[in-house]
């Protein structure tokens, strides 16, 4: 294999690396990405915590919401024909 190949071969690896993790929520203590189910909390001071790091935490989030799957909203439901 040639270098040059090598090189776009690595940048284009990089850049779809950054794509996946760019909108992922990560938890501000633990630093690891919740699962699709899990809940995570949003403090008033601007910190995403996971399930896990919640216990942690003093005072009650502002906002907990659910993890929802990556292809959330892209599906397409088929309708039973009449």
């Amino acid at each position: 294999m040639s270098r040059p190949r090598a090189d776009l071969e690595r940048q284009l690896l990089r850049k779809s690396l950054g794509a996946l993790t760019r909108d992922r929520h990560r938890c501000s203590d633990c630093g690891r990405t919740p699962l699709a189910g899990e809940r995570i909390h949003h403090y008033e001071h601007g910190a995403v915590v996971c399930a896990l790091c919640r216990p942690h935490h003093g005072g009650e989030p502002a906002e907990t919401l659910t993890v929802l799957h990556c292809e959330h909203g892209h599906t397409v439901r088929r309708l039973r024909a009449a």
